[in-house]
């Protein structure tokens, strides 16, 4: 009989560590990590008229692929790490019809505020096809005050949860992470 696959959420504000950290696990669990900022590059790629705004039209192909992507590798029986900056008004649909498919937990991501600012700074002046994600915007919003990631409501499931700081590496480390992740193991 087939153990049930488990379903690695990475979750928290946008910069605070989550897409690094989710390859990280994706390769020590060695299962795929699916990145939503990835799939809507992508998208975006296809669309050589898109303009990020907040109410950007792709998001929401990008969201349905994330989440068919997902829904597929569980149906196939494999664990997979799932990374993005959903609060919970958008990760809460998207999950709960995988509670059956699934062991979730999650790791959410924290960083202090002037560690995120400094984050997006540099992607905004790094990674050209950050330009999908409106990262200028969103670094604008956070240093007028309209931002502020100690407002981000994270995933309200009754799943197990970690909080990870990652101001500075990880902690709790790697280690205590993937323990947390899978209490036991299949083998």
């Amino acid at each position: 009989m087939q153990n049930r696959p488990t379903l690695v959420v990475v979750s928290g504000p946008p910069a605070t560590g989550k897409s690094t950290l989710a390859r990280v696990l994706g390769t020590q669990l060695g299962c795929p990590t699916i990145i939503r900022d990835e799939i809507k590059q992508g998208v975006v790629m296809n669309s050589p008229d898109h303009r990020p705004d907040r109410d950007d039209p792709l998001n929401i192909p990008a969201w349905e692929t994330f989440f068919n992507t997902i829904t597929v590798l569980l149906k196939g029986g494999v664990t997979v790490v799932a990374e993005a900056a959903f609060q919970d008004r958008l990760w809460r649909p998207g999950l709960e019809p995988l509670l059956d498919l699934a062991d979730i937990r999650v790791v959410r991501c924290a960083a202090p505020t002037s560690t995120i600012v400094d984050r997006i700074t540099e992607r905004a002046r790094t990674d050209s096809h950050r330009v999908a994600h409106g990262d200028t915007a969103l670094l604008a919003d956070t240093e007028a005050g309209a931002y502020d990631p100690a407002q981000f409501v994270p995933i309200s499931l009754d799943v197990p949860t970690l909080v990870v700081d990652t101001s500075d590496g990880y902690s709790p480390g790697t280690a205590e992470i993937e323990a947390f992740l899978l209490p036991r193991r299949p083998w």
